[in-house]
């Protein structure tokens, strides 16, 4: 099955050096910084959610604390774990109801040698991906990244927004 999404290649040696000599892109995203012009699409002044700029699958988002915290385990108690549980639940909800979806993979990456701001990525598995390119696979750049324009980012970008508008912050009823 040939593979429906625009995929251009990644420089992972170039990302790579980036993350681990450059400021915290997260922390740039919060202050506002236009090197880094990602799309927003959740901001409740705690938690910053915002479209990957270098995404593996379509509507790939993070979502991460605004304050610099490291460590999930660590660095969060209970309270603002739960918390940002629930605002990953949350915005995966939004992104399933957004862009066709089998499954939603959930990671919590990062390394205290780069891209060490906590942050949680949530991407939505298109329908009939074969087996052998799901899982990891789908989610390594290196099998090359998304390509869109800075209108088709814009224009996803609002879908979940409103999507997130609709979406009820606890149980189960309403979205997909």
């Amino acid at each position: 099955m040939a593979d429906p999404v625009r995929r251009v290649p990644f420089d992972v040696e170039g990302y790579s050096r980036r993350s681990r000599t450059g400021p915290c892109f997260i922390c740039a995203i919060v202050s506002g910084d236009p090197g880094q012009p990602e799309e927003i699409v959740y901001d409740d002044g705690t938690h910053i959610g915002f479209l990957a700029r270098f995404a593996a699958l379509p509507g790939y988002v993070l979502v991460a604390p605004m304050a610099h915290v490291e460590h999930v385990v660590r660095d969060l108690d209970e309270e603002g774990f739960t918390a940002m549980m629930r605002v990953v639940r949350r915005v995966a909800r939004a992104l399933e109801a957004s862009v066709p979806c089998e499954r939603t993979y959930l990671l919590s990456l990062g390394s205290q040698e780069g891209n060490s701001h906590l942050h949680w990525h949530i991407a939505a598995l298109p329908p009939g991906v074969p087996y052998e390119r799901q899982q990891y696979h789908a989610l390594m750049s290196e099998n090359g990244v998304v390509e869109h324009t800075p209108q088709e980012a814009a224009a996803l970008a609002a879908k979940i927004r409103r999507a997130l508008s609709t979406c009820p912050q606890d149980g189960l009823q309403g979205g997909t």
